[in-house]
């Protein structure tokens, strides 16, 4: 029988590090462009928020696991993961995929009408990465995308419009995530060669998926020092941008086209930490 850890691990909860701290910076910007909030209301929406962005991650893994549960079977690297390993099976994936979706979506229904109306969007963006890499390398892209919802969606769901800073900060997720995506799929470039899966690695090979990461992880950057200049963030933003820029360049000092032993440092330590950090002193600047 399943156990609650090995749901966790399916979906590896851990890894809302990533999206999370992103999440609440746009719903903070929310909160900032309101004059009508109580805590009360703070509070309420900000577990409609919370759910909203457990459910979206929870779903989008289960499916990942379970799409990709023959794959996974076959790579010695994800052998030992939950559905290989036969302690969830297929079918508890999908039912956790589909009652995960359908909590997200009655959630935003209570949040606003633009959040509910968008959900299934991005259900779709989210559930649909776990099929590009059959077809493209851009999956990394895709998964960005699926991850920059996480500002934008928060801040919708506090004031139902759009605007530019959350977009930018969306940008920012983007190619934050496809940068280190694209560096963590290097492990796996040998066999989705050999099982005709798509990614950067196997399209322009190992040096150049390190150069391109670079250069996307500096268009991350370029969007932190834009929002700091459009947002008039105080000295607190501008600490927290410094570190979060200086991670992600240290990400790219320890790994080099001969060694890539220190992958899983730089793709869930470092990152994880650089956005915990660039969070916390946001939140910092926007409460002092």
């Amino acid at each position: 029988m399943a156990k609650a850890k090995d749901f966790f691990s399916l979906i590896k909860f851990s890894h809302t590090v990533f999206a999370l701290p992103f999440a609440i910076i746009g719903f903070c910007l929310g909160v900032k462009e309101s004059s009508f909030f109580s805590a009360e209301y703070f509070w309420i929406l900000f577990a409609k928020v919370l759910i909203c962005m457990i459910t979206a991650r929870t779903a989008a893994m289960a499916f990942n696991r379970y799409i990709d549960r023959r794959f996974d079977a076959l790579n010695p690297r994800t052998a030992i993961r939950e559905i290989p390993s036969k302690k969830i099976s297929p079918n508890q994936a999908l039912w956790l995929t589909i009652l995960s979706s359908l909590v997200l979506i009655a959630t935003t229904f209570f949040i606003n009408k633009i959040c509910f109306y968008l959900s299934p969007i991005a259900l779709f963006v989210t559930l649909g990465y776990s099929y590009t890499k059959r077809f493209t390398a851009l999956c990394h892209l895709i998964l960005g995308i699926g991850l920059s919802l996480a500002p934008v969606g928060a801040y919708l769901a506090v004031v139902g419009h759009f605007d530019i800073i959350p977009v930018v900060f969306g940008v920012l997720v983007i190619f934050w995530v496809s940068g280190f995506d694209m560096l963590y799929a290097l492990q796996d470039e040998d066999f989705d060669k050999t099982n005709k899966l798509f990614s950067i690695p196997v399209a322009i090979g190992r040096k150049n998926t390190l150069l391109l990461s670079v250069a996307f992880h500096l268009i991350s950057i370029g969007c932190v020092l834009c929002n700091g200049y459009l947002g008039n963030f105080g000295l607190w933003y501008w600490i927290g941008a410094a570190l979060f820029s200086s991670l992600l360049i240290y990400q790219h000092l320890i790994l080099s086209p001969k060694d890539i032993s220190r992958i899983n440092l730089a793709f869930a330590t470092l990152n994880g930490i650089s956005s915990i950090i660039f969070a916390s002193f946001f939140l910092i600047d926007f409460l002092f």
